[in-house]
């Protein structure tokens, strides 16, 4: 019986991420409303683990929770002001990152889809 590929295999493993991620910085050190939400001092950090959560979380190590715990995303992001501007804002980063990509569209999809409702599920506040 053949088993079923992990996204995170199907697309390139790591390496695909760490891509995705850096592409994704880049867009959030152009946009006045995220780049304040990251820490300055430390975008390596807040990169690698991004880059390490969406492995852990697409089928790969399981690295993000061996080193932070459970992911915990809106504890870890509650004191942040997340309202639908900045969600906006957060999905066309990821959005422009995971197109420059060139995935297969069902792997798109499934990450694309992710992405959209994490955004959702992140909102904390309807303030401007």
């Amino acid at each position: 019986m053949e088993q079923e590929r992990s996204l995170y295999e199907s697309i390139g493993g790591a390496s695909t991420f760490d891509l995705l991620v850096k592409r994704f910085y880049q867009g959030v050190k152009q946009d006045p409303i995220l780049l304040p939400m990251y820490p300055e001092d430390d975008l390596e950090g807040a990169s690698r683990r991004l880059s390490t959560f969406l492995q852990q979380y697409f089928g790969g190590p399981s690295t993000y929770s061996e080193t932070r715990g459970h992911p915990a995303l809106r504890r870890r992001h509650a004191r942040f002001k997340v309202n639908p501007e900045a969600r906006d804002r957060w999905l066309l980063a990821m959005t422009s990152a995971l197109d420059s990509l060139e995935l297969a569209p069902s792997e798109y999809e499934m990450m694309s889809g992710y992405f959209e409702r994490a955004a959702i599920a992140m909102v904390n506040t309807f303030e401007p």
